[in-house]
Order: C-alpha cells, then sequence, then structure tokens
C-alpha cells in the first residue's frame, strides 16, 4: 500500500539525548535502546471514516518518537497497519450503500492527506490488510504447528493460555479482561471456545461478506493477527516498540504480543509498550460511534493551518486524556502569528539553550508541552514580552530555531 510523501526535514547541529518512554507493561519509565535501527510499528486505522482529534493526537504524539530518535542518531523502520478488512468498515459500508472496497480506498486516502498536512513522517511499510493474508495465514498454520489454535464451527481461535506471558502487557486482571474483551470487538459468550477470552484469528466465510481462499479454508485474518503479522515481517523479534491509542491496550495489544510470542518464544513481541491517552468533546471520548468528532479535514477546508492543529496537539502530553476546546485552536493560531513574527526578525534570544532543552523535553518521554513552552520563552525574549528589552544578540537564532520547531516538534513555520 502507497504510503503519503515524506517533508523535508532539516538535521540539527547537535545530537538529542537518549529517549526514554513510559512503558505501560511495566510501569516504568525506559530508555530505549535499538539495536541498529530503531523499530517502531503504530497500529493504523481502519478506514470507514475520517480522521478525528483522536486518531490525529496518536499518530502526531508518536511521530516525536520518530522524531527525538532520529535527532538522537538513530536510524529509524517505521510500520504502520492499514485495517482495510474489517466488521466496522463492512458495516459502514452497507449502511451508506458503499462498495467497501471504494469506502476503505477513500478514506485512507483522506488519512494520507491528513497526515501529510499534519507533517507526520510517513511509514517505511504502511500494510494493507488484505495485502498481509499471506502473512497472517503463514503466522497462522505456524500457531497451529505450535498446537495454540483450534476450530470452533468455521473459525479458527487462537488459545491464551499458550502464552505463559498473557496478560502482562496490560496487567489487567481477569474480570477487566473479559469486561473489556467484550465491549472492543471479542466474543466472549460464544459457544464452543475453550476460554472466553480466546480470540479469532481466522473467520471463515459469512454471507455477503468478502473472503479469500487459502490454505485454512475460505476466509479472512482476525485483527490481531493482522498486526501481528505484519509486525513479525518487518520488524522482526523484540523491536523497540508497539504503540496506538491507550483503548488497544487490551484486548490488540495483548493479543498481537500473545500470537508473536507463541509463534516464536525466543523473545518478546515488543521491548516497550507505548500508548497515547484519548481525546474527549463535549464531555466523552471522542469516538465515532457517539459521533462528537471533530475532523482534521474539515478544519483543514475551513482554511485552519494545519500547524495550528499540530501546535494543540503538542500542548498535551501524548500519554495524557483531555478534551478538544475550540478556543485551543484559536489560542494556537495566535501563538503562532507570535512565534512567526520572531521568527522574522532574524537576529533573537541565544537559541543554543533552547535546543539543549527541547530536546531533552522531547526524549523524557515525549513532553512536547514542556518543549513548547520552552519555545514560547525564546519568543518572549526576543520580542520583549517578558518585560524587558526585546534580545536580539544571536544572529542565526532564526535559522536555529526554524530547524528546531521542524526537526523536534514537526512545526513548519
Amino acid at each position: 500500500m502507497r504510503s503519503w510523501s515524506a517533508p523535508v526535514v532539516p538535521e540539527l547541529p547537535v545530537v538529542g539525548p537518549p529517549v526514554a518512554l513510559y512503558d505501560t507493561a511495566t510501569g516504568a519509565t525506559v530508555t530505549t535502546v535499538p539495536d541498529g535501527a530503531a523499530r517502531l510499528y503504530v497500529c493504523g486505522i481502519t478506514p470507514y471514516d475520517a480522521t478525528h482529534m483522536g486518531h490525529a493526537a496518536t499518530y502526531v504524539g508518536f511521530d516525536l518518537l520518530n522524531r527525538a530518535w532520529r535527532n538522537a542518531g538513530h536510524e529509524v523502520v517505521y510500520v504502520q497497519n492499514v485495517t482495510d478488512v474489517d466488521d466496522p468498515l463492512l458495516e459502514r459500508a452497507e449502511k451508506v450503500n458503499v462498495d467497501w472496497t471504494e469506502l476503505a480506498e477513500r478514506e485512507t486516502e483522506l488519512f494520507r492527506q491528513d497526515m501529510q498536512a499534519l507533517r507526520v513522517l510517513p511509514p517505511d511499510h504502511y500494510i494493507g490488510a488484505v495485502e498481509s493474508i499471506p502473512l497472517a495465514v503463514a503466522l497462522i498454520e505456524r500457531l497451529q504447528q505450535a498446537g495454540s489454535v483450534y476450530k470452533v464451527e468455521d473459525d479458527l481461535y487462537f488459545s491464551v493460555t499458550a502464552d505463559p506471558a498473557f496478560g502482562q502487557e496490560s496487567g489487567y486482571d481477569r474480570e477487566t479482561m473479559l469486561e473489556l474483551f467484550g465491549e472492543r470487538g471479542g466474543d466472549p459468550d460464544r459457544t464452543g471456545k475453550k476460554d472466553p477470552l480466546d480470540c479469532v484469528v481466522w473467520r471463515g466465510p459469512r454471507e455477503g461478506e468478502p473472503s479469500w481462499e487459502s490454505p485454512l479454508g475460505p476466509g479472512r485474518p482476525g485483527w490481531h493477527i493482522e498486526c501481528a503479522a505484519i509486525a513479525r515481517e518487518h520488524l522482526g523479534v523484540a523491536f523497540d516498540v508497539q504503540a496506538g491509542g491507550s483503548d488497544l491496550v487490551f484486548p490488540h495489544h495483548e493479543m498481537c504480543a500473545g500470537h508473536a510470542q507463541v509463534a516464536d518464544p525466543s523473545g518478546p513481541f515488543a521491548k516497550i509498550y507505548s500508548h497515547a491517552g484519548m481525546v474527549a468533546y463535549d464531555g466523552e471520548k471522542m469516538s465515532k460511534s457517539r459521533g462528537n468528532l471533530v475532523f482534521v479535514s474539515a478544519l483543514r477546508n475551513s482554511d485552519v493551518d494545519p500547524m495550528a492543529i499540530r501546535l494543540v496537539l503538542l500542548r498535551h502530553h501524548v500519554r495524557s486524556n483531555w478534551e478538544w476546546l475550540d478556543a485551543e485552536l484559536w489560542d494556537a493560531v495566535d501563538t503562532l502569528a507570535d512565534w512567526r513574527r520572531a521568527l522574522s526578525l532574524g537576529a533573537g534570544a541565544p537559541a543554543g539553550p533552547v535546543v539543549v532543552e527541547v530536546l531533552a523535553a522531547m526524549a523524557a518521554d515525549l513532553d512536547a508541552p514542556r518543549a513548547v513552552a520552552a519555545v514560547q520563552g525564546w519568543v518572549d525574549a526576543t520580542l520583549g514580552f517578558n518585560g524587558h528589552l526585546a534580545d536580539a544578540s544571536d544572529e542565526d537564532a532564526a535559522l536555529t530555531m526554524h530547524a528546531l520547531l521542524d526537526a523536534a516538534l514537526g512545526l513548519a513555520l
């Protein structure tokens, strides 16, 4: 599948510090130590509707990780999937009377445009569920060989008890797992399963649904096996970071880890699990089922500067839960006007200390609010907003700050 175009990102004259991330599995902040290229997997969209701010917060948030690694001197291999066949997509296509492939292609293209406008670095491997079916089939066959797959009617299920580490990624107790499994696409009450938490890896044919011929019989892969297979193929065992929204902690990331670790017990699925917080609107989590969505494309089509959208996101830590307020967007528009005015002067307050502070902030669990505050301090000093005469002692300040804002924060001003 085609990704989106990569922006030209300036190189900074200094190397950033090693990057530390909060790890959901251990509850601790862990310094990443890539062996060769840093390897990142971020779970992608199911393309049945436009990109909303919850999506944008996740992908901009982990774009900051990509940039922080690069600024620390690492090459990065970034993989993202597109679940271009799944129940929500098929249901939406039927409801609006559109072919499901047409709907998937249209919304995936809109997602590409949104990500490009927000200057999110594109994945090196952007893989659709449909094109990854051979990978999923091969992984299921490997799980069959390990004795961890069984049949219920025409469907194949994975036994979660086959993975001794099952539950270690989320840390949830069984009661919580059962509740979330039922809420998030699982079928804990299905008759014939060995364990209510067992998840489908191959869904047999249903009337009116797409299916593909395979050695497993006709059907299509389950959601969790899709991501596990793609990650294994392009990142290998024990890659550096598995990332996504906090609603993926369970069951999605737990199941992905189980599939991969049973297929290859030589290492964990991922070294670190990092999760973005949820974005609310009108008092509730922003979600397609509730319809309380703010779309990136709608704002762009209303002539809102995409960099203002990105700045709103940067003012909230990637792991925080927060509420989208229109007032924050207009404040970001005004803030960027001040920043651009300071940059237009050429000379300004010394930029060197700001570079050090911003890179340190981003390496400290992607602390974008701290980085934004450091930039604002430079702007205030340059424009004299701090109650003192404007400081223009650094003749190259604007050039340095332009490079820093883009390389570290993805803001092209």
